[in-house]
């Protein structure tokens, strides 16, 4: 009853508002989204300034995702023991004050610090920012419009921020990609205390599951950085084999752990519930995919087809075009008319065709022969993202808002770099011989033949996500009937 009666009044309050929260849902997630490209333009500038190795310099890059998607879910269930609200301004603000220090950073390293505490702030804010998002839009028609505009907003977002960074960094140079962060966190820390509703955490009666979430923590963030490695060195190497064993180590207590604790951070019956964990592993399947394939095309399009950095970004073109219109617009009246097991059949169906038409490329091919299977990649992808992402916080309860948005959120982080790593390793495994010569037809199709094989493995990846995407349930949970 009181659950019922807090329910209630936060609803009444939060409908007051609700389009203005809506915006500073958007202002959080715009933050996170155009950082990660502003900043990866500005790369080459912040080399040359602090005369870094290529190696050091993905860091700038890596600490930010590393901290992120390590912090998700603790912080996704810190929202709801401790309130949404508090965790969500205090992201906001740890990212603003660490945006305004790194772009006063006198050194690399202090930059990477900083970035590190910018993706703290970032887990804190966005993954919070879904779980208001969950608990001010009812499950059904409406959050599944209200979701499409998030992913439409963050689409373009994305595609601006890789054109901001290039005008800022060329008219006030790279710091000014950190300090634009600054109005804008402070604008929605200010406008998020007036008028985010208050919020006390609903787990009135429960703490923090502390030995859970240092133990998930830590692995994730071991995990995450042992796949980053493994993209770059191959699963065959120390630097790469140590990070994941110590994270299966960790991951492992985590679960012994969360067995006996009474308060546990992610409780097994949440789990268990509906198709939570089924659409959480299609979550890590699609992005995967998405991960891997599109850094190979990327490469496919500048270093065997011999396009600029300008004329490969413009070949992406149309797949962020569907990804603004279909995952935007398009996605939330399929869900609405098919349902999420049917849309995401559609989805990974789509998506299979897609990456399977893609296996044609060739070192004498052209940009023309892999539209097609580009597109219709894209479209499975850009439906697929949004009805994932509300499968598998179908059925969420009160108080379990930020555990489904952390748990979510950490598949989709994990995702990315575990394809990337699985299909380079692949790939990589046909590197001619230097033998073949740098640049000559022999090494050039030497490398296309393993970027072949990688997309075979990325059809069979997909093929397990439409037989996952089968075993969604379109069912309501009782509280909801």
């Amino acid at each position: 009853m009181e659950i019922l009666e807090q329910t209630n009044e936060s609803g009444a309050q939060a409908t007051q508002h609700v389009r203005l929260i809506f915006a500073l849902i958007i202002m959080a997630s715009f933050l996170d989204i155009i950082d990660f490209s502003i900043v990866q333009v500005a790369l080459p500038t912040i080399r040359t300034q602090f005369l870094a190795s290529y190696a050091d310099l993905q860091w700038v890059i890596g600490a930010y995702g590393l901290t992120l998607a390590g912090f998700l879910m603790l912080m996704g269930r810190a929202g709801d023991v401790y309130g949404q609200k508090k965790i969500f301004i205090a992201g906001i603000v740890l990212f603003t004050i660490a945006s305004m220090a790194g772009g006063l950073a006198p050194s690399l390293l202090i930059l990477i610090v900083f970035r590190a505490l910018q993706g703290i702030g970032a887990a804190m804010s966005t993954v919070t920012a879904f779980a208001i998002f969950i608990r001010i839009f009812p499950e059904g028609p409406q959050r599944n419009k209200a979701l499409g505009v998030l992913v439409a907003v963050l689409s373009a977002g994305f595609a601006a921020g890789a054109v901001a960074g290039g005008a800022l960094t060329v008219a006030f140079g790279w710091r000014s990609v950190m300090f634009v962060n600054v109005p804008i966190g402070i604008a929605a820390a200010l406008l998020s205390q007036r008028f985010l509703p208050k919020t006390e955490g609903w787990l009135k009666n429960q703490r923090l599951d502390v030995p859970g979430a240092i133990t998930v923590t830590l692995g994730t963030i071991l995990l995450v950085f042992g796949l980053t490695t493994a993209a770059t060195s191959g699963f065959n190497t120390l630097d790469t084999i140590v990070p994941l064993g110590l994270s299966v180590l960790v991951l492992a207590s985590f679960l012994a752990i969360e067995s006996r604790s009474k308060s546990p951070l992610i409780p097994p019956a949440f789990l268990k519930r509906g198709s939570v964990l089924t659409a959480n592993t299609l979550a890590l399947v699609l992005t995967s995919t998405v991960g891997g394939v599109s850094f190979i095309i990327t490469i496919y399009l500048q270093n065997i087809l011999g396009y600029s950095p300008l004329y490969a970004g413009l070949g992406t073109l149309p797949s962020a075009v569907i990804f603004f219109l279909v995952g935007g617009w398009g996605a939330s009246r399929i869900m609405n008319r098919l349902g999420a097991r049917r849309t995401l059949l559609v989805s990974t169906s789509l998506a299979t065709v897609g990456i399977a038409l893609l296996t044609v490329i060739s070192a004498q091919g052209s940009y023309f022969l892999v539209l097609p299977g580009m597109i219709v990649w894209t479209l499975g992808a850009s439906i697929g993202f949004p009805a994932v992402n509300l499968a598998a916080v179908a059925g969420t309860k009160p108080g379990e808002e930020g555990l489904a948005s952390g748990v979510v959120s950490t598949s989709f982080r994990i995702g990315f770099p575990l394809g990337l790593a699985v299909l380079l390793t692949i790939a990589g495994a046909f590197d001619p011989p230097a033998a073949a010569g740098v640049g000559s037809y022999a090494a050039l199709e030497g490398v296309v033949t393993g970027f072949r094989y990688a997309l075979f493995a990325a059809v069979l990846l997909s093929l397990l996500g439409l037989a996952l995407a089968s075993r969604i349930k379109d069912v309501k949970p009782p509280w909801q009937k």
